[in-house]
């Protein structure tokens, strides 16, 4: 494939050389998801996706074509179609199990989301292999092995957008809120550049499943002559028979030793570099890079360079690491060099009501001369150089027809962002003021080149405290000498670990919490508490205060069976029963409202899938349920309710659940009270009698509820199984398990 001149160096720059029989860029998402689900709709035997993120909820088609097509928009809902009726068509989905830093633009129980809603043959894996700071970055998906897309989309929220990127688009909203006006560019490939990057998912699923999981990493060659059956409609193949390499970054995970050919690569083309080098990128902060830029921009000079990049920051991460060190990338580029030799830009316009509009800038292109492309998901940024994993396809120019193609989608690329037709844009690049050209606007409301000037979002006085931590070149935390001279890397946590490792110390704040301040706080101590009961215990306002004591104590996480005790012990067993009730149903009714908030507010969406299969079952089985529930002290009576409040079962159901539950043993705490009390006053036998007897139906009727729940599952599991069709073995273990947490 390759010439004596080739740029190519396996096991250097590059990990591969092949060829693509057919090669075509897919520029911006309406056009890719499109082609990915004219692909899937055509899969036979096998699709692997390997994404930063593959989001279920993901719509493909939008407006008539969604409205149009036979097939499922949603991607779960495709992919599950497509392996129901083809059990013979295997999935397999590799996404990185991300850190809470996206926890709000990402779903939080992927896989068991994708688990729910597909078949056997549709199999999820999460990567939390990478170094601590690093991600999963690869976006490459395979498709029948003899159909790849690879570049810089994913299947994930806010990306989808025409080339038009109009400034106002209702479809720019992925239930979320709307976004702006977004950019990316994929390539398609076939031949036997497929079978590299077939090899390429499979290992990096293998490593991240068990040894039953683990899928064969013999590929059977490509077809490389036609034209792929699973190739999409809507792809008009633009490259033939043109030579392609592949480039990675691969950070040290699981023993894997670091691969730097994505740096490599780009120090490599920037060598090759003569008379325009034309780089679009999410970011381009990485030094290095500018270095190599500025050096051959000194040593060329017809050589012109163009990049082009977002307008504005999001969060203070990005401005402090990112648009700061562009600020630094700049100024290094342009050092030295002639005016008008250099244009670091963005893209922006206004439309007829006013309104400005800025592209976001998610793609990771580099084109040099009418010579070689890439087309990847590696940013000019420190972590896509050596933390990220990282996959770049480098296309080389072997014909002049490879090199018309090459010149024909740069210039296409420019004239999307500028405004000028391709040829102009061609005609601007050979003219002494290119970039006084390119940036002057052709119509009013047409979108136009303007070069960047990031001092307006920041002086870069966080840079230095921010940097190491948002835009790495190692892993945040450092390794672990092993012997032998191998070294240890620390992994991200998994966002569930992160959750609910949080989830687990709040609610143990609030329990302790409340034990300390019953035993160090007066007012929380059961013998003050009795003193507060007796000074109020004739008083006609003595229901509502005991209520307010108890709506406190719950919102304290103090245990209610001391409470009831000291309210039985003042009120005797007829009125200590009446106001324990009552306060125990003022504080579940207040905790359960808190918990339906907060539930509202996003965590019912952290509880995923399988404990949304554990609230039907709590659910189905209503008022007793709750009431079984009650009277088996599994959890502390404040977190049932809060728990309560963030599931699906209404609030009548609880209460009467609840009512049903907390008398019984209300009633025998307040004898049990009442027995305290009087033996205090009298020490009697038939006091002590009372109290044993109290104390013996306590016990005995915990007992027998945990018979009686144990009876009715074993009813609930022999019907279930009588009028429900087979499942498989991991559904019936998850409905056993809910069963047992009802």
């Amino acid at each position: 494939m390759s010439t004596q001149a080739s740029i190519f160096k396996p096991d250097e720059n590059c990990s591969t050389i092949s060829k693509a029989r057919f090669a075509a860029p897919v520029v911006d998402c309406a056009n890719y998801y499109r082609a990915l689900h004219e692909a899937i709709s055509k899969a036979k035997h096998s699709i692997f996706i390997v994404g930063w993120d593959i989001d279920s909820r993901i719509r493909l088609l939008r407006g008539e074509e969604e409205k149009q097509s036979e097939l499922p928009s949603v991607i779960s809902e495709l992919i599950a179609l497509k392996a129901k009726e083809n059990p013979e068509l295997t999935v397999h989905l590799l996404r990185w199990d991300s850190s809470l830093a996206f926890l709000g633009m990402r779903e939080v129980w992927a896989k068991e989301v994708w688990d729910e809603k597909t078949p056997d043959n549709v199999h999820t894996v999460l990567d939390s292999s990478i170094p601590m700071g690093g991600s999963q970055h690869q976006k490459i998906v395979v498709i029948d092995d003899e159909l790849a897309f690879a570049g810089g989309m994913d299947v994930a929220v806010h990306r989808w957008d025409t080339r038009e990127h109009k400034i106002e688009e209702p479809e720019r909203d992925d239930g979320d809120g709307t976004y702006g006006p977004f950019h990316d560019v994929q390539v398609a490939v076939s031949g036997d550049i497929v079978t590299e990057l077939s090899k390429l998912v499979r290992w990096r699923w293998n490593r991240l499943v068990t040894a039953d999981q683990q899928v064969s990493e013999e590929v059977k060659p490509a077809i490389t002559d036609d034209i792929p059956h699973c190739w999409p409609d809507s792809v008009e193949p633009i490259f033939e028979n043109i030579a392609c390499g592949v480039a990675q970054t691969v950070p040290f995970m699981d023993n894997q030793e670091p691969v730097q050919e994505v740096r490599k690569m780009l120090l490599s083309l920037i060598e090759q570099a003569e008379e325009f080098v034309y780089i679009e990128n999410q970011f381009a902060n990485r030094g290095e890079i500018a270095e190599a830029l500025n050096k051959r921009l000194k040593e060329c000079p017809k050589l012109k360079v163009l990049i082009f990049s977002s307008y504005e920051p999001k969060g203070t991460v990005e401005c402090e690491a990112y648009w700061a060190g562009r600020i630094d990338f700049k100024r290094i580029l342009e050092n030295g060099v002639d005016d008008g030799r250099v244009l670091m830009a963005y893209s922006s316009s206004t439309n007829a009501d006013g309104l400005a509009g800025h592209k976001r800038v998610h793609a990771k292109v580099t084109i040099i001369d009418d010579k070689y492309f890439v087309i990847g998901s590696s940013n000019l940024s420190n972590r896509s150089m050596s933390l990220d994993t990282e996959c770049d396809l480098i296309f080389e120019a072997t014909t002049k027809a490879h090199r018309n193609k090459i010149r024909w989608f740069r210039n296409d690329l420019i004239s999307e962002h500028s405004g000028w037709a391709e040829e102009e844009v061609q005609n601007y690049i050979e003219s002494k003021d290119t970039f006084e050209k390119l940036t002057s606007c052709k119509d009013e409301y047409a979108y136009c080149l303007k070069e960047a000037e990031d001092e307006n979002f920041t002086d870069q006085g966080l840079q230095d405290l921010i940097t190491p931590f948002g835009d790495p070149q190692e892993p945040i935390v450092p390794s672990i000498p092993l012997p032998g001279g191998r070294k240890f890397f620390l992994p991200n946590p998994s966002k569930r670990t992160l959750i609910l490792s949080a989830a687990f110390f709040i609610v143990a704040l609030l329990v302790g919490g409340g034990y300390l301040l019953s035993q160090n706080v007066d007012f929380m101590n059961r013998e003050y508490l009795t003193d507060v009961l007796e000074s109020f215990r004739n008083s006609p306002w003595a229901l509502f205060i005991v209520c307010g004591i108890y709506v406190v104590a719950g919102l304290l996480f103090f245990p209610v069976t001391v409470l009831s005790l000291a309210v039985a012990m003042v009120f005797g067993a007829l009125w200590g029963t009446i106001y324990g009730m009552a306060g125990v149903m003022a504080s579940t009714a207040v905790l359960f409202l808190i918990g339906q908030i907060m539930g509202d507010k996003g965590l019912r969406k952290l509880a995923g899938p399988k404990v949304s299969r554990i609230d039907r079952k709590f659910a189905e089985n209503g008022i007793f349920g709750v009431a079984v529930l009650r009277m088996i002290p599994v959890a502390p009576f404040s977190l049932v309710n809060l728990v309560a409040g963030i599931s699906s079962i209404r609030i009548s159901y609880f209460l009467a659940g609840t009512f049903m539950g907390m008398l019984p043993p209300m009633i025998v705490k307040a004898l049990v009270g009442g027995s305290i009390a009087d033996i205090f006053r009298n020490p009697t036998p038939k006091h002590i009698a009372f109290l044993v007897g109290g104390l013996l139906a306590w016990f005995g009727m915990a007992y027998g509820s945990q018979k009686l729940v144990t009876f009715f599952q074993k009813k609930y599991q022999t019907k279930e199984k009588e009028n429900q069709t087979p499942k498989s073995k991991e559904s019936e273990s998850e409905d056993e398990t809910a069963t047992q947490l009802m």
